[in-house]
């Protein structure tokens, strides 16, 4: 489908919506006993300290807009549950009106300047799925700061990329170009088999061809993982910290799948003081051998990005979720949240099938 017939779609849907809020149809599925008996487990992924929304919208999101939806919940009067709570009382049949869950996938420093304030002066709870390899380290993430420095230069060819391992002219112009680079990069510090410590100077090295101050964006903590000092801190404030993976991938074979686990476990067992049995598939990725794994493991419960209302029937290892992003309008919030949005959903399968790049 082009660009333009998906646009077209899109608007028709919006006005679709609309035109069902207008008449009250929005109320009406809101306080079924349908919707009552269904949770909407709202995932998130970053909140802006900058710009980050319009690099990559559908993982961050403005403040104000996040504060907006916040507004929403409140307004609406939708109760809104720790994920603990929300799967217990939908297995008892006891979930109250209008019941919410809100999570947030990887534990991003952004988490704890940006969404973390605003969920604490609405008194919501909040999951946070934590993958903690970078916790150790006060650096950003390899493979997304490299693609947003590249994104902040977009429009642009370098002559030269010998300076980071690249033959050739770096050509910015598009986005594809710009991912090829990105997986090139990937690629390089996976064959030279880099630490940590080796993949950020090779991104220092990126930065200074780009003449973009990594200094500074390491100063601020741009792209960063929370500490376990910043999670602990949360932890004790009543944010539940979850696992998902400590490399944020999620191996075909069974022993490294369930030592991703383990790490995880151990990690977020010593900072949040509290044993986590909740998982999310990194990048929404799946397979049905990962459920009998993640048994062994004895994980309670796994989240998805596959899109849909949680009922006692689903399965707990393959539980669908929102992905509320900076591209969703406000109308299409609130259909999710009455639960219009899933009866009238087209694909409920994420679209997310590939391995995600090793960090």
């Amino acid at each position: 489908m082009s660009n333009d017939s998906l646009n077209v779609t899109k608007n028709w849907r919006r006005g679709a919506l609309t035109a069902l809020r207008s008449w009250g149809v929005f109320n009406l599925v809101r306080d079924s006993r349908w919707r009552q008996n269904r949770l909407l487990i709202l995932c998130y992924h970053g909140i802006s300290q900058e710009d980050e929304h319009l690099w990559r919208p559908g993982l961050y999101m403005q403040a104000s807009v996040f504060q907006q939806r916040l507004e929403i919940l409140r307004r609406g009067g939708y109760n809104v549950l720790s994920l603990k709570d929300g799967l217990r009382k939908l297995e008892a049949g006891s979930l109250p009106p209008r019941s919410v869950v809100i999570t947030f996938d990887d534990g991003g420093y952004d988490f704890y300047q940006q969404a973390y304030p605003l969920l604490q002066n609405h008194g919501f709870p909040v999951t946070v799925y934590l993958t903690t390899y970078y916790s150790d380290y006060q650096t950003p993430i390899f493979n997304l700061v490299c693609s947003y420095m590249l994104w902040k230069r977009r429009g642009t060819i370098f002559q030269k990329g010998s300076e980071i391992g690249i033959a050739g002219p770096l050509d910015l112009t598009t986005e594809l170009n710009r991912h090829r680079i990105v997986r090139q990069l990937i690629d390089l510090s996976e064959a030279e088999q880099m630490s940590g410590r080796q993949k950020d100077e090779l991104a220092t090295r990126l930065a200074q061809l780009l003449n973009i101050d990594y200094v500074v964006l390491k100063q601020r903590r741009f792209l960063q993982i929370m500490t376990a000092n910043e999670v602990a801190e949360l932890a004790s404030k009543g944010v539940d910290f979850q696992l998902h993976t400590h490399r944020h991938r999620v191996p075909l074979d069974e022993r490294l799948f369930r030592k991703e686990i383990d790490d995880n476990r151990v990690r977020i067992t010593a900072s949040a003081n509290l044993e986590p049995v909740h998982f999310c598939y990194p990048s929404g990725v799946y397979r049905q051998e990962f459920l009998d794994w993640l048994k062994k493991e004895h994980v309670a419960s796994a989240t998805t990005c596959d899109v849909g209302l949680v009922t006692e029937t689903t399965n707990k290892l393959l539980i669908p979720r929102f992905v509320d992003t900076y591209d969703r309008t406000e109308v299409e919030f609130e259909s999710w949240l009455s639960g219009i949005g899933s009866l009238l959903a087209l694909r409920r399968l994420s679209t997310q099938t590939y391995q995600p790049p090793k960090d």
